[in-house]
């Protein structure tokens, strides 16, 4: 029987993806909804009122590097003259796109062939794709092509032409180190509420078997399947939420190329099932992949706010969930605990 097959057949299972009982009455939502508002603006407000002191040692830190970086694009601008959409794609389609397959490619090779013993014994789900299922794998595949091609791409397209109207998202000038910073936070800051309530939504039992139960075929993911999903929840819970930050600032090309290839690395990791030394957990993520209805955001923030973290916070997952400052595999240090009869 697959993954798949276990969400489909489960009902108890498929009751719980609304998150469970109280956790969806409407008027605990709206309040949770207004605390999750205190506690952003409460944010933002932090940000504006310390950012400035906060940048400026950053950009003592930063030092003369910013003039490399401006000669560098002024070089890029003008070869590009006139070829502003160009530029604009090579920028936010293929350089992403080799960072996604990079990182991807030697997660893959660890995937498919289960070496070497010094990587996978930092597999998050020791029993898992060990290695993984070429047959599934090939299937995640196309999907992700599809999805990047057909779905990315045109939305990437509108964007231009959005950030175009607007502004000039390819002028002659970078942005300041401290206007760049902001603009990364505040892509964070609108990424996490509309990934949250989205990916939440797309766990409605009326939208999981239609939408959603595809990218939870994979209870234990790998890297790859961080965009394997349904065209319609690629645009709406993984694509969008990242987009919508750049479109609505205006932003430049070098912030937004930026921050997509971070938010693409990021989600790698966070679906890799490898917690490895010196990189973000993702034991947060990974353990809503093997739970479904927990831990539905990307900083936790809003979990947190929601309670839908409670059931992970009760967990080994929850202790291990930090970054790994050494070479001891934290399914070593922190084991889970004996079972029953053991």
């Amino acid at each position: 029987m697959t993954a798949g097959t276990k969400v489909c057949d489960s009902r108890g299972q498929e009751a719980s993806m609304t998150s469970g009982g109280q956790q969806d009455n409407p008027g605990r939502l709206w309040d949770c909804v207004k605390k999750a508002a205190f506690v952003i603006g409460s944010g933002i407000l932090f940000l504006a009122a310390f950012g400035n002191s906060l940048t400026w040692h950053l950009q003592r830190f930063w030092g003369a590097s910013g003039d490399f970086w401006q000669n560098l694009w002024t070089k890029l601008y003008v070869a590009f003259e006139g070829h502003d959409e160009a530029l604009f794609y090579l920028g936010t389609m293929l350089a992403p796109t080799v960072v996604f397959w990079v990182s991807n490619g030697l997660l893959l090779m660890v995937d498919t062939t289960g070496k070497p013993n010094f990587i996978t014994r930092y597999r998050i789900q020791t029993d898992k794709n060990n290695p993984v299922d070429p047959d599934k794998l090939r299937h995640a595949l196309k999907t992700v092509l599809f999805n990047q091609v057909f779905i990315s791409g045109p939305m990437v397209v509108m964007c231009y032409h959005l950030m175009s109207w607007r502004g000039n998202p390819c002028g002659p000038e970078l942005p300041t180190f401290h206007w760049a910073l902001t603009e990364l936070a505040i892509f964070s800051i609108v990424e996490e509420v509309m990934f949250y309530y989205s990916h939440r939504i797309f766990h409605h039992p009326s939208l999981y078997k239609h939408y959603h139960k595809q990218h939870h075929e994979w209870t234990a993911p790998i890297g790859i399947v961080c965009i394997y999903a349904h065209p319609l929840e690629h645009v709406l819970s993984n694509t969008l939420p990242v987009v919508i930050g750049p479109v609505l600032l205006s932003s430049h090309l070098t912030t937004a190329s930026m921050w997509y290839c971070l938010a693409l690395v990021s989600t790698t990791i966070s679906h890799s099932g490898y917690h490895l030394p010196f990189l973000p957990s993702p034991e947060y993520h990974d353990f809503h992949h093997l739970k479904f209805n927990q831990c539905f955001g990307v900083f936790g923030v809003l979990d947190r706010l929601h309670g839908t973290d409670a059931k992970f916070r009760q967990t080994k997952q929850y202790e291990r969930h930090m970054l790994l400052t050494n070479l001891t595999p934290l399914n070593e240090s922190i084991p889970d605990l004996p079972k029953k009869g053991q």
